[in-house]
């Protein structure tokens, strides 16, 4: 029995380790991860550039729209 629990820690150790190797040496799953993250980033980065080019036009008109609603009326 104690030379079982003296060999845990190296049956463990090798387990975590065989894991990981095969984790890394693993490619299947990978390309889609980060295609996925780069299209996120991508489209992050278009939202920002719209929004610093546009956004002062897009203030500008929504305050041209809300002081006119005042003046039309429903038919």
């Amino acid at each position: 029995m104690l030379q079982r629990i003296s060999h845990f820690p190296i049956t463990a150790y090798l387990a975590i380790t065989g894991a990981v190797r095969s984790f890394k040496n693993d490619e299947r799953g990978l390309s889609g991860v980060v295609v996925a993250i780069l299209l996120i980033l991508v489209a992050i980065f278009a939202v920002i550039l719209i929004w610093r080019f546009l956004g002062g036009w897009i203030d500008e008109m929504w305050q041209r729209i809300t002081q006119n609603s005042n003046t039309v009326t429903p038919r």
